[in-house]
C-alpha cells in the first residue's frame, strides 16, 4: 500500500507570504567578471595580432602582396646585323611573338580553340588539348609574326566579341635570327642557338658585340595576368648589339660557293674550299666551303660540316709550299731565276728515294723551270743551298705553325716540326711541301705576302663595327715584319707567271687580258681515320695582275677521284673566280709583258 500524500497546509487568508530564499549577488557578479575578462583577453589577442599585422609586419606583408602582383619581364636586345662589304645583310634579327595560354583562365576550351585556331593557322582540334588543364603557362605556337598577336588583340577589343573567350591568351615578344641569303657564307657566319646566342662561326666569335644588353619592364598585374593600366611601370630599355660589316663580297662569295659545289660534284671530292684575298689590305673578299649548309636548319648536316674549312682545316700543302722554299733560296742570294740545276730522275736522301710526279730522265732546269714544272727533286736541290735551319726560319716567317691573326673559332695554326725533331728525310720532304701542314688561308696569305713585295698583312674578315649610337669603328691593315726583300718578291712574281705559261703546270689558269701567276699543288693526303696517306689534295693559288698583284685566289679539293692534279681540278676554278674578282673590283690590266725566263738548258734524254 502506497504511502499517503503529504497534506498541504492552506495559508490562512490575510497572512503574509512566506519568505523567499536570499539572492546570491556575489555569484552573478563573479560570472560576469569572468566573461568580461575572457572577452577582454580575446580582444587583446585580436589586438595584438592586429598590431603585429598592421604595425609590425604591415610593410612586410604589403610588400609580399605587391610582389605577388608585380611582374618583371625581360626585354630582349636586338642582335646586331651582319652584312657584307656593301652593307647587304647576311644575318639579321626579326621580331616574333610566342603565343601562350593560362589554362586555368580558359572558360571554354572548345570555343577558344574555334576562335583562335584560324588566327594561328592551327586546327582547333589540335589546339583544344593545349587549352585544357591546370597549367598556368603553356606555349600554343612559337615564333609567329607580330601581326598574329595584333589580330588577337583586335578580336579581344571588339565589343561584338565575348572578351572571356580569349582572356587566357598571352604572348611573349622576342627576336630570332634570320639569314636572308640562305646558305651564303653559312660556314663563315655560323648560326645562333635556341637561346639566341652565337653557337658557331662569327655568330659565336662576335657574340659579345652582337648580343647587346637586355632591358626589363616591371608592372602590376591583375588576377587574370593582364597589366593594370593605372599601375606604375618601371622600364629599363635594352641596348641593341653592334652591327658588323664584313670584308666579304656577297657576289664573289656566291660565285665561289657555286664554282666549288660544281667542281666537288664533278671531281668526286669530299669537299672544296676557296679564298679570295685582297693583296696589301688583308681583306678576305670570299671564304667559301662546299658543301655549305642552311643556318636555319643546321641539324640537317653533321657538326663537322659547319666548319669554315679555309681556316679550320690544316692539310699538307704539297707543291704550293715551293713558293716559300724558292723564295727563301732567292732571298738568301743562293740562286737566280736562270740558275742551272741538273735534275736526275730520282734523288736519294736520308735513306730514301725521292721522285717527281712524272717519270723522267735527267733534266737541266733553271730555278724558274723548277717552279714552272713543279719538280720535287729540283726543289730539294735548290733548298740544299740554304740548308734546313734557314728553310725552317723562312717557313716560320711565312706563318707556318703560327696563328694567322684572324682569330676565327676553331682556326688551325698548321704545323712544322722543329729541327731538333727532324729525321733524315724531314728536310727534303719539307722543301716540297710534305711533312708539314697549313690551312688554305695561310697558303693564300703567304702568296699575298709575295704579292705585297714581301710584307705580310694579317688577314681580316671584319671591315667595321657600328655601335647602337652610330659610332663606327673601322678596322685597318696590320703589317708584319718583311719576309722578303722587294726585289726577291718581284722576282717571284715574275717566276710565278711561268707556271701559267707554256710549259707550266697551270696553263688553264690564264685570265684573258691580264698577267696571271700562281702555283699548283698535288699533295698526298693524310687520312686521320687510318693514320696513313690516302688520296690527294689538289690545289692552285694564283695572283693577278702578276706584275702588280691586287688579288690572290686559291682553291683546294680534298680527295678528288679520277684526276687529282691541282692544275686540272683546282686551276679552272681559280681562273673563273679570278676573272670575276678582277671585273668586280675594277682592277685594270697593267699592259705589261709576260716574264720570259728559260725553263731548261736543253735537257738530257
Amino acid at each position: 500500500m502506497s504511502a499517503p500524500a503529504p497534506e498541504r497546509t492552506r495559508r490562512p487568508a490575510g497572512s503574509p507570504p512566506p519568505p523567499h530564499k536570499p539572492f546570491a549577488l556575489s555569484d552573478s557578479r563573479g560570472r560576469l567578471r569572468a566573461l568580461i575578462i575572457a572577452f577582454a583577453f580575446i580582444l587583446t589577442l585580436f589586438g595584438a595580432r592586429l598590431v603585429e599585422l598592421q604595425a609590425l609586419r604591415g610593410p612586410e606583408l604589403a610588400e609580399a602582396a605587391l610582389n605577388q602582383r608585380i611582374l618583371t619581364q625581360d626585354i630582349p636586345a636586338t642582335r646586331g646585323e651582319i652584312s657584307d662589304i656593301a652593307g647587304r645583310p647576311l644575318a639579321t634579327s626579326i621580331e616574333v611573338r610566342d603565343i601562350t595560354a593560362d589554362q586555368t583562365l580558359v572558360v571554354d576550351p572548345a570555343q577558344t580553340a574555334a576562335v583562335l585556331g584560324p588566327i594561328l593557322g592551327m586546327d582547333p582540334a589540335e589546339l583544344q588539348p593545349l587549352l585544357t588543364g591546370e597549367s598556368r603557362f603553356t606555349y600554343l605556337k612559337k615564333a609567329t609574326d607580330p601581326q598574329v598577336w595584333r589580330t588577337i588583340q583586335t578580336w579581344r577589343s571588339d565589343p561584338a566579341n565575348d572578351p572571356e573567350v580569349l582572356q587566357a591568351i598571352f604572348s611573349e615578344r622576342r627576336t630570332i635570327r634570320d639569314y636572308p641569303n640562305g646558305q651564303l657564307a653559312s660556314t663563315v657566319i655560323g648560326f645562333t642557338n635556341s637561346e639566341g646566342h652565337g653557337a658557331v662561326g662569327l655568330e659565336a666569335a662576335l657574340d659579345d658585340r652582337l648580343a647587346g644588353t637586355p632591358g626589363s619592364v616591371t608592372f602590376e598585374q591583375a588576377a587574370g595576368g593582364t597589366e593594370i593600366p593605372t599601375s606604375d611601370v618601371d622600364q629599363v630599355d635594352p641596348v641593341a648589339g653592334s652591327d658588323v660589316r664584313l670584308t666579304l663580297d656577297s657576289d664573289l662569295q656566291w660565285m665561289a660557293q657555286e664554282a666549288l659545289a660544281k667542281q666537288v660534284k664533278a671531281s668526286g671530292s669530299d669537299f672544296g674550299t676557296a679564298v679570295i684575298l685582297e693583296v696589301g689590305t688583308g681583306r678576305i673578299l670570299a671564304m667559301a666551303t662546299a658543301p655549305a649548309f642552311d643556318p636555319l636548319n643546321p641539324d640537317t648536316v653533321k657538326p663537322e660540316d659547319w666548319a669554315n674549312k679555309p681556316a679550320t682545316w690544316a692539310m699538307e700543302p704539297g707543291s704550293t709550299a715551293k713558293l716559300l722554299t724558292l723564295s727563301a733560296v732567292l732571298n738568301e742570294g743562293k740562286a737566280k731565276p736562270r740558275s742551272h740545276f741538273s735534275v736526275p730522275g730520282a734523288l736519294y736522301r736520308g735513306g730514301q728515294w725521292f721522285k717527281d710526279s712524272h717519270e723522267h730522265g735527267g733534266l737541266q732546269l733553271t730555278l724558274a723551270g723548277i717552279l714552272a714544272e713543279s719538280s720535287n727533286i729540283g726543289t730539294v736541290l735548290a733548298s740544299e743551298k740554304i740548308g734546313g735551319k734557314k728553310l725552317y726560319e723562312y717557313l716560320k716567317k711565312f706563318g707556318v705553325g703560327e696563328p694567322s691573326g684572324l682569330d676565327f673559332p676553331g682556326e688551325q695554326t698548321g704545323y712544322v716540326p722543329e729541327p731538333a725533331d727532324w729525321s733524315d728525310t724531314t728536310f727534303p720532304t719539307l722543301a716540297f711541301g710534305q711533312g708539314m701542314s697549313l690551312t688554305a688561308l695561310q697558303i693564300a696569305n703567304a702568296a699575298a705576302t709575295i704579292g705585297n713585295d714581301g710584307v705580310p698583312v694579317t688577314p681580316r674578315l671584319i671591315d667595321s663595327y657600328t655601335a647602337p649610337d652610330g659610332t663606327v669603328e673601322q678596322t685597318a691593315p696590320v703589317e708584319g715584319e718583311p719576309v722578303l726583300t722587294p726585289d726577291t718578291a718581284q722576282t717571284m712574281q715574275s717566276m710565278m707567271q711561268m707556271v701559267v705559261g707554256e710549259g707550266g703546270t697551270a696553263k688553264v689558269a690564264e685570265v684573258p687580258g691580264y698577267l696571271m701567276g700562281g702555283k699548283t699543288g698535288t699533295a698526298q693526303r693524310y687520312d686521320e681515320k687510318c693514320g696513313c696517306y690516302s688520296g690527294y689534295t689538289g690545289s692552285f693559288v694564283g695572283m693577278a695582275p702578276a706584275d702588280d698583284p691586287q688579288l690572290v685566289v686559291g682553291a683546294w679539293f680534298d680527295n678528288p677521284q679520277g684526276s687529282y692534279y691541282g692544275g686540272e681540278v683546282a686551276a679552272p676554278v681559280v681562273q673563273k673566280l679570278m676573272t670575276a674578282a678582277l671585273a668586280n673590283h675594277n682592277v685594270p690590266p697593267t699592259g705589261g709583258k709576260r716574264a720570259n725566263f728559260p725553263l731548261d738548258w736543253g735537257g738530257l734524254s
